[in-house]
């Protein structure tokens, strides 16, 4: 997550911006329209529920849903955090549930599986959930990449690997993947290079990826390669991660990508900046923002072969709406659906109509599943 005005280099695109701004925090009062088996109009609920939470040495060891949910009283329900041996690496992951189809839910650049935390004690109710931190964020390991040689191993390819054969190892069986931002990318990849696993991709304000290569003109691009040089090589990329490494900083940034600014609590500062303090996070921060190729949504989305559905927060100001909305019109894509007055991370900010849009979206294609799979 990281912003500047340099002409070379937005960093913005990477959910880091620095400055803040106030943004208007009303809601309007939740509805759904369907026509035909689609979603195609949500309004905003006012707030419903408050998690809390409890840590111990950066791991979330319980989470518990307070208030109501519509008319029923929601049950609480304990996220358990665990390890995982992934190629010799620990990862951490936060699971709930034990019934129903699985879900994968995928953090964005800078985030890690907190970022979910609204979300995994209401979806446990009716499916088995898992939160991952990719490999180099949140308290996962976070190997450093010149350990690789001119490898680059922080990758869309790396991450879709993790996550598809974290499916095999620990959740042993098909899932779900939800997917913010960056995460979006991977949930692609992943569903691109392994089809049999991924059951359905629900996209969140899916990166543009702006800063690509291949998006950015010829003139220009010497210029990008020679700056992102300059940061991974120099004292100068260490300095620019110790300004973004700061409370204040972290709060600012969120401040800009939160429409509904209410919502950057200290909780959230505090899950977004602690995992960015662990040895290595800089590197692995500085490698990213200077990673420029692999794939973009627009190529991975004629490729994937589950249904996907997109939704957006439409006062994003890193990935402006206008701009994907064009990705509603590959024949892979469902539907995509428009989150009103919200920012880059809807599930977080407003769980309240995330959620339902996971549970439809997953409810009919597990439904059309268990029905292709009787009748053959």
């Amino acid at each position: 997550m990281a912003s500047t005005s340099s002409p070379a280099l937005s960093l913005s695109k990477l959910d880091f911006p620095f400055l803040s701004s106030q943004r208007n925090m009303r809601r309007a009062p939740f509805s759904l329209t369907f026509s035909k088996g689609k979603l195609h109009q949500c309004q905003m609920p006012g707030r419903v529920s408050n998690f809390d939470g409890s840590k111990s040495n950066g791991f979330v060891l319980f989470s518990s849903l307070n208030g109501q949910i519509g008319e029923n009283n929601a049950p609480e329900v304990q996220v358990q955090s665990s390890i995982w041996n992934w190629k010799g690496y620990s990862i951490r992951y936060q699971h709930a549930g034990n019934s129903g189809p699985a879900l994968v839910l995928v953090h964005g650049f800078g985030a890690n599986s907190d970022h979910w935390r609204k979300n995994i004690p209401v979806l446990a109710k009716t499916h088995r959930v898992y939160s991952i931190d990719l490999i180099g964020y949140g308290y996962s390991d976070k190997p450093n990449p010149r350990q690789f040689g001119e490898s680059p191993f922080y990758t869309f390819e790396t991450w879709a690997t993790q996550i598809n054969e974290f499916c095999i190892d620990v959740v042993k069986d098909e899932a779900f993947y939800i997917c913010n931002s960056i995460g979006g990318l991977v949930g692609l990849q992943a569903a691109f290079m392994e089809p049999q696993i991924c059951k359905g991709l629900m996209l969140i304000n899916i990166s543009l990826r702006m800063l690509h290569i291949k998006k950015q003109p010829w003139f220009g691009r010497p210029l990008i390669k020679s700056f992102q040089s300059l940061l991974r090589n120099t004292a100068v990329g260490k300095y620019f991660f110790k300004t973004v490494a700061t409370p204040e900083s972290v709060r600012n940034i969120l401040c800009q990508c939160y429409h509904d600014t209410s919502q950057v609590t200290d909780e959230l500062v505090e899950k977004i900046l602690l995992p960015g303090l662990e040895p290595g996070a800089a590197d692995v921060f500085l490698e990213f923002i200077c990673y420029s190729d692999g794939p973009l949504p627009e190529e991975l989305l004629p490729k994937v072969k589950c249904p996907v559905l997109i939704a957006w927060g439409d006062k994003d100001p890193w990935e402006p709406i206008e701009l994907g909305r064009a990705y509603g019109n590959f024949k892979s894509v469902e539907d995509f659906i428009v989150l009103p007055n919200v920012g880059h991370c809807p599930q977080d900010e407003a769980p309240d109509l995330v959620n339902p849009l996971v549970e439809s979206f997953v409810a009919r294609h597990a439904a059309l599943s268990s029905s292709i799979s009787t009748t053959t």
